[in-house]
């Protein structure tokens, strides 16, 4: 390690965030912002907060995509309809350094908290839209739910088996959003680094899901054809999939060029002439014969225990995995090695959770803040806005703060 890079900051430390934000697309933005050292305030609702505290209480009793999304924060209960509420939201935008929102499209603008108004007062600051579709066009103003945007952005087209297209088990284009949003902010910040402007970081979930699209994209418009969904298959590879066990599992290998077949058929089908059979020489070839392909290896693995399977496949250099789920996951071997799990303050109790993906190695760390209760800094942040304890009295007593 460099001399002196154990004493380094978070990356973010002394930056703040102000979100106006609900379920996953900007929460989930603004998380990354806030394990990276972030000050997150989170402005919430006053009946009920961000709704995606409602959807289930999985998480001990809260809900698991608010655990999820929201680790690190501060919660500010305020009714943005009252002018009061609004002007609180204000004097904590005029301290910030960055702004995020994803309400419905044209609320932003109704309240003067769209990106192109605040730019415009506050030079420096780096204002974030994320929407379902973009600011224009046919369908600026239709509601954009997950699932709804991921049949739009054709995903659901190409996930699933041949007979049915199913959606992403995950809601891929909240978070392909939500890392368009984030990754957006560090570039405006080291623009507005060199600059000394911030700008407006306009992001849509259709967008961002596209991009996410680019390879049956690029098959379709340049091929002439989608690639098939093959449930756990590849498109366009073979054998490529995943092979039940004698012992009930599930394993998962890719062969991704025809030296790797040629070991495959050698060391593990112990089948050497199939190498350089003509049926299967080729990937083209296995992939014309997928199914005498996959009934070869399916014959071999189904006759082995999982792990008998996974050495016999390592041993020949075949890229290959065991198929898990999210119980299996929580668990995994690799994870507790590299000791990637942490433990979370929340209003029930420290909870599980896993450190973030980017791994900075010296200094202090992630900052992996505690989730917070509905309202639990309102007051001190008021208070750091200058409101005295008579105006802080009186929104509480019409509800405009919680």
């Amino acid at each position: 390690m460099i001399q002196g890079m154990d004493q380094l900051p978070p990356p973010l430390e002394g930056i703040t965030v102000v979100a106006v934000e609900q379920a996953v697309s900007a929460p989930f933005a603004t998380r990354q912002l806030a394990d990276l050292g972030a000050r997150v305030i989170k402005v919430e609702r006053v009946d009920g907060g961000d709704f995606a505290r409602g959807y289930d209480t999985a998480a001990g009793g809260l809900a698991s995509h608010f655990v999820w999304c929201n680790r690190g924060k501060e919660s500010v209960a305020l009714g943005l309809k009252d002018p009061r509420g609004l002007d609180v939201v204000r004097r904590l935008i005029a301290r910030a350094d960055v702004f995020v929102q994803n309400l419905a499209q044209g609320a932003a603008a109704r309240l003067g908290l769209d990106s192109a108004t605040l730019c415009a007062g506050h030079p420096r600051l780096i204002a974030v839209d994320i929407s379902g579709y973009g600011s224009d066009g046919p369908y600026a103003h239709k509601r954009a739910y997950d699932m709804l945007v991921q049949c739009e952005a054709g995903l659901v087209s190409v996930t699933g088996t041949p007979e049915q297209p199913v959606k992403a088990g995950i809601p891929a284009a909240d978070i392909a959003a939500a890392m368009y949003a984030f990754s957006g902010v560090l570039a405006a910040l080291v623009r507005r680094g060199t600059t000394g402007c911030g700008g407006p970081v306009e992001v849509s979930m259709l967008e961002a899901l596209a991009e996410w699209l680019g390879h049956p994209l690029h098959h379709a418009m340049h091929g002439g054809t989608a690639p098939a969904r093959t449930g756990l298959a590849h498109a366009v590879i073979a054998p490529y999939d995943a092979f039940p066990t004698a012992d009930g599992g599930r394993v998962l290998l890719s062969v991704q060029n025809d030296r790797e077949w040629r070991r495959l058929a050698e060391q593990v089908l112990a089948r050497p002439e199939l190498g350089t059979d003509p049926m299967f020489a080729t990937n083209a070839a296995r992939v014309t014969h997928r199914e005498r392909t996959d009934e070869l290896v399916g014959k071999v693995l189904g006759a082995l225990d999982t792990d008998e399977a996974l050495a016999r496949l390592e041993g020949a250099g075949i890229a290959c995995a065991r198929l898990r789920d999210v119980h299996e996951l929580a668990e995994h071997p690799q994870l507790a090695a590299r000791e990637r799990w942490r433990e979370v303050g929340t209003p029930v109790g420290p909870l599980r959770a896993l450190l973030p993906p980017i791994t900075l190695p010296g200094g202090t760390g992630p900052y992996m803040g505690d989730i917070p209760a509905l309202g639990q800094h309102t007051e001190a942040l008021l208070r750091a806005v200058g409101m005295t304890d008579g105006e802080i009295a009186a929104l509480r007593r019409d509800g405009v703060v919680a």
